[in-house]
């Protein structure tokens, strides 16, 4: 692979992983709202699971940022993407005293949402089976095979 393309591959994974970090280091400052929206979807111990989101998106997007274990780090970003697109962006919201109009605009922007997730998923499953790259911390330690 050229060195071009490893770059390029470097820069793909600090996009890649800005959002998780960003959005992990924001659950778990600050759980208020993503704990409100996980009760809204039903699931119980919203808080926690607030933190294990954060947690989990922090420290998954530390690995991609750095190129460690992207392998399964990859996989299990395209699943989470997957889930928390049907789950929580899927659904239609419907906020009470909220006019129409209102409301399906927030259902617009959950939809891109939607589709946003879904396409990560794909970025995360390319990522993984393609591997990180020649500057990554696994190729330093000789888990992925440089060409």
């Amino acid at each position: 692979m050229s060195n071009t393309n490893n770059v390029i591959i470097l820069v793909a994974r600090v996009l890649l992983a800005f959002m998780f970090i960003f959005a992990g280091f924001g659950k778990l400052s600050d759980p208020a709202g993503t704990a409100g929206m996980i009760a809204g979807a039903g699931m119980p111990a919203a808080t926690l699971l607030t933190y294990l989101a954060g947690a989990f998106e922090f420290i998954t997007g530390v690995c991609v940022l750095i190129g460690f274990q992207i392998r399964i780090v990859g996989w299990l970003l395209a699943a989470f993407c997957v889930f928390t697109g049907i789950v929580f962006h899927l659904p239609t919201v419907n906020v009470p005293d909220f006019p129409a109009a209102a409301n399906g605009w927030i259902n617009s922007l959950n939809f891109v949402n939607f589709l946003k997730n879904i396409t990560l998923a794909g970025a995360y499953i390319m990522l993984a089976t393609n591997g990180p790259g020649v500057y990554s911390l696994d190729a330093r330690r000789g888990a992925y095979a440089a060409a």
